[in-house]
């Protein structure tokens, strides 16, 4: 007979089966689980906690009307996905990207449960966004789908209720359009939102702080397995916050970064990225990762992205999107002699390929441990709105580097007393699990 965990996993894919990436996350939480659950199985079943764990507090869809500037109306779907505020409230990104869809935004909030229980703030986990692109919109269309966008969502948020980010697609322009609108419509100048101007209530460090937190975990990682960063050479995929500040952070460390990408193709240059180089272009003009090529001639750049994972390193960071590692990629950075994987993006790895690293002994720091940075930093600028403080560059950094190397250090334990010594997957999964579990139990069913 199926143990419960299964058998809440069988009702999901049932239930959900139009929702791929949804049932992926499930399917890697509730397999990993098991040890856990097996040993309190009576007492969760009997509270139906699996049950509610899975299914969302609520789902919110709304209609998104703007004007583009020739006049004419648009319509996108906008979305807020509320997933478990057992220990703290809502707290996840809003993405603007065509792709976006219930199932995407499930799987995020779902994943963010647990990151954010990982980051031992008291913050629960939900998604957000719209089917929106901001890719080639101008900064009046962008503003005018922002507002309209929270004239909906604002009645659904609040900073002690639920408090969106930025993600995919929402940056500092969009998070600003969005307060800004926020504040119109309820009169709060309150923590409401993160990643905001630093004149208007953001924290130093959030713009950098996904990125250095995937490097501070990764270290951990590495020096508890007898390893360094320096010396090794790394490959990063994505070109966006995350790559860049990685990019930065692990070059501090003495590691020597050798390629970055975006949707089109990637760039390889052996000699070590040049990050000036790179943010000129992301940063400043916002163009294609291929304009590299044309200040720095030694470079070569290739359409396409999964070639990146060609590139033999000892280090790859993949900072792109979901599922960009699949299993042929996989063993391409096996082959490649790659010796750790630290996830910056949201669910870079395949199952099949996350299979393909730990059978091959590689150390592999799943997402919601290695890219808990961002929205740990986010936490701290809650922190700094609700005592009217700001801290200085210097000690947010500080803050993020103990909470990412506690997060290790967690995620360590839990493999070690749950499941297999060294396996981070299931040990960010049952840390995370166990604190949400606990807070759950304890304020009852219903």
């Amino acid at each position: 007979m199926a143990n419960y965990a299964e058998r809440v996993l069988a009702d999901l894919k049932a239930r959900y089966a139009h929702e791929p990436e949804f049932l992926q996350a499930a399917t890697e939480i509730l397999t990993t689980l098991k040890p856990v659950i097996d040993k309190n199985e009576e007492k969760f079943e009997a509270a139906g906690l699996l049950e509610r764990f899975v299914e969302p507090d609520r789902i919110i869809t709304f209609r998104v009307p703007w004007i583009d500037d020739q006049g004419k109306v648009r319509v996108n779907r906008g979305y807020r996905v509320q997933f478990n505020s057992a220990i703290g409230p809502y707290k996840g990104g809003l993405r603007l990207h065509p792709s976006v869809n219930q199932s995407i935004l499930k799987f995020l909030g779902f994943e963010q449960i647990l990151k954010n229980s990982l980051t031992g703030l008291p913050i629960g986990g939900g998604k957000g966004g719209s089917d929106f692109d901001p890719k080639g919109k101008s900064d009046n269309e962008v503003q005018r789908f922002c507002q309209s966008f929270m004239t909906e969502l604002y009645r659904h948020i609040g900073a002690d209720v639920d408090v969106p980010a930025g993600d995919i697609g929402v940056g500092a322009r969009e998070i600003g359009f969005l307060y800004g609108q926020y504040k119109r419509i309820t009169g709060l100048y309150e923590g409401v939102l993160t990643g905001k101007g630093l004149t208007w209530g953001g924290s130093l460090a959030r713009k950098e702080a996904t990125g250095y937190g995937l490097c501070y975990l990764t270290q951990a990682m590495l020096e508890a397995n007898g390893k360094a960063v320096a010396g090794k050479t790394v490959v990063v995929s994505g070109s966006g916050n995350v790559a860049i500040y990685a990019t930065q952070k692990i070059t501090e460390m003495g590691g020597k970064v050798v390629a970055l990408s975006d949707s089109n193709g990637y760039i390889y240059d052996p000699d070590g990225v040049k990050l000036d180089v790179v943010k000129q272009l992301k940063e400043v003009e916002r163009k294609r990762i291929k304009e590299y090529v044309k200040a720095v001639p030694t470079a070569t750049y290739t359409e396409g992205c999964s070639g990146i994972w060609s590139i033999p390193c000892q280090i790859a960071l993949p900072c792109a999107t979901q599922n960009e590692i699949d299993e042929a990629s996989a063993k391409l950075l096996v082959k490649g002699g790659v010796e750790a994987v630290g996830e910056g993006a949201n669910m870079p790895s395949t199952l099949e390929a996350t299979a393909v690293f730990q059978q091959a002994g590689v150390l592999f720091a799943p997402a919601k441990a290695a890219n808990a940075g961002g929205v740990a930093v986010s936490a701290l600028e809650m922190s700094q709105n609700s005592m009217r403080l700001s801290w200085s560059f210097d000690e947010v950094d500080a803050k993020l580097k103990d909470i990412m190397v506690g997060i290790f250090n967690k995620i360590d334990e839990a493999a070690k007393e749950y499941a297999t010594p060294g396996d981070y997957v299931a040990g960010a999964n049952i840390a995370g699990f166990l604190k949400v579990a606990d807070a759950m139990m304890a304020q009852g069913a219903v």
